[in-house]
């Protein structure tokens, strides 16, 4: 044995899980000295305990017989009892965790946690019932135990002993995953629906953010914990027959896999994502079956919530939020004088009574205090007279300052919704007298066509891609195309490229391959404009 005893128990596991290599994770499972032999039947487990038998035969291993139990259908194995409706904690351990005595220093408290831990499967938002207790075992943290500490240690023993079985995850059956995230950490549930038509977890599973991610806002948070909850049950996640459930109480989400645009760390993340096959759905925190409120209490976290910017800073413009009282009156009693509207309203106000087809035509629309809301804006009923006054409101007021097309539509998108909306805005701004009158006139010229190359990399055009997500470094690329064969180069670079560095990777990466061009064809940008890359 190498390097001491002290690796004496990985050495053992290695040698078992060789002994029995050809049955793991098929009909045998090995911790150690522990051996789990499973079987769908008295038959089936006749012959697999002969195998393992023959295992330990041929490597000179033997059994204590007292210790070995077989034939049953219940089994308590490494303190977890297994059963045909699932798996729950043994007994002895859960009254050791009870009868446990409040710590009085360090080592006694990171003796609890490291104790309870092993149940943390069976805890929904086991880390942040622990966060009090955590905070103590930081590097340079002072000992303090007092009434936060004191509760987070009760929790954590009423919690062990209350929670429910963990039913035994079925392949067939779709599966439904339950997120959510506070302050201090994320918690999520597993779960499958039974014979009995309710929804039984399977895994429970929390995790403390890092410093780094206590910075992140609400809805990095919430995505954060879908992700952590994938990578931790991918055995069960990935390629499955179903579509996975995910339910969420952060209902920006819902729209999240169908953003076209997004930041690094949220394209790494589309990227982790893509492997499975998973819808979101918004599920009201109120609704929620679970015990979440245990993580919002306020006593169990000692981070002070800080003001976070939700938009770029260049994005916040001197416009009223809210429309006046009067326009959404008159929004709530046309929407009652609208016909093109009764179906959708119908839908929204009791989608269990339409056709399943119609219901999820319409699941996007919700109703909010007579309002009818779309994705969470709301919808505009077909008014002339409203949609006259939300357009002048959003371009014609001093505090909208006459934006161009796609400022305006951006304005009005972020609270309202009306089919068209895009069209009438467009037309909208184009009859707008004052923009008409201010608006400076481009001068345009025809187009002059270029010559037809007469051979291969004789006439190159050059342009960049730019605003990509980094990589090794590099956020943009490159394109250099031969006009007449269309043959084209791709070299990752960065967006700060100087005429220097662009001219260096034509000569190592062009030049050397094809030669000096006659002629180029680039688009002015300053770039391109430098006196180095004309004279290549």
């Amino acid at each position: 044995m190498q390097f001491g005893l002290s690796n004496a128990p990985a050495v053992f596991q290695r040698f078992m899980n060789n002994t029995f290599r050809d049955l793991l994770d098929i009909t045998v499972i090995v911790y150690l000295d522990n051996i789990l032999i499973f079987s769908n039947s008295r038959e089936e487990h006749v012959q697999h305990v002969t195998e393992v038998l023959s295992c330990l035969q041929k490597h000179n291993l033997f059994c204590n017989p007292s210790k070995c139990v077989f034939f049953v259908t219940e089994v308590t194995y490494i303190g977890l009892v297994v059963t045909p409706e699932g798996i729950s904690m043994e007994q002895e351990k859960v009254k050791a965790i009870q009868e446990w005595p409040e710590p009085r220093n360090v080592k006694q408290v990171q003796s609890f946690l490291g104790f309870a831990n092993f149940y943390c499967c069976f805890v929904h938002d086991f880390s942040c019932l622990a966060h009090p207790l955590t905070s103590l075992i930081q590097k340079d943290q002072p000992w303090v135990w007092e009434a936060a500490q004191k509760e987070a240690f009760q929790q954590i023993k009423i919690a062990i002993s209350k929670e429910p079985v963990l039913a035994h995850p079925d392949e067939s059956q779709p599966y439904t995953l339950e997120t959510d995230a506070s302050g201090a950490a994320t918690g999520t549930v597993l779960l499958q629906r039974k014979d009995n038509g309710c929804l039984h977890p399977v895994a429970f599973m929390s995790a403390s953010f890092s410093p780094a991610e206590l910075n992140y806002d609400t809805h990095d948070k919430e995505l954060l914990a879908i992700i952590r909850a994938f990578e931790h049950w991918r055995i069960f996640l990935e390629e499955t027959e179903h579509p996975v459930t995910v339910l969420t109480n952060h209902k920006n989400l819902e729209y999240w896999k169908s953003a076209r645009t997004f930041n690094r760390c949220h394209a790494r993340w589309h990227l982790i994502l893509a492997s499975y096959n998973f819808v979101i759905a918004y599920w009201p925190g109120k609704q929620s079956q679970k015990p979440d409120a245990l993580s919002r209490r306020a006593d169990q976290s000692d981070i002070e919530p800080s003001p976070q910017i939700m938009l770029p800073e260049t994005q916040f413009e001197g416009i009223e939020a809210e429309i006046t009282t009067p326009l959404l009156e008159q929004i709530k009693e046309a929407l009652q004088d609208d016909p093109s509207l009764d179906t959708v309203m119908a839908a929204a106000a009791d989608p269990d009574s339409m056709l399943h087809s119609i219901a999820a035509k319409f699941k996007d629309y919700t109703l909010q205090d007579g309002l009818l809301l779309y994705q969470g804006r709301i919808v505009v009923p077909d008014e002339p007279e409203i949609k006259q006054q939300l357009l002048s409101h959003f371009h014609d007021s001093p505090g909208s300052g006459h934006q161009g097309r796609a400022r305006t539509l951006e304005l009005i998108s972020r609270h309202y919704y009306w089919p068209a909306t895009k069209f009438q805005v467009n037309c909208y701004v184009e009859l707008c007298e004052i923009c008409q009158r201010n608006k400076g006139h481009v001068q345009h010229f025809a187009l002059k066509l270029l010559s037809v190359p007469a051979g291969l990399w004789e006439d190159v055009s050059y342009d960049f891609i730019v605003k990509l997500p980094k990589c090794r470094g590099n956020d943009s690329i490159l394109v250099v195309v031969d006009c007449f064969s269309k043959m084209v180069h791709f070299i990752p670079c960065k967006e700060t490229a100087t005429a220097e560095d662009v001219a260096q990777l034509f000569l190592e990466l062009v030049w050397k391959l094809h030669g000096t061009p006659k002629q180029t064809v680039l688009d002015r940008g300053p770039t391109f404009n430098s006196k180095l890359l004309r004279a290549l």
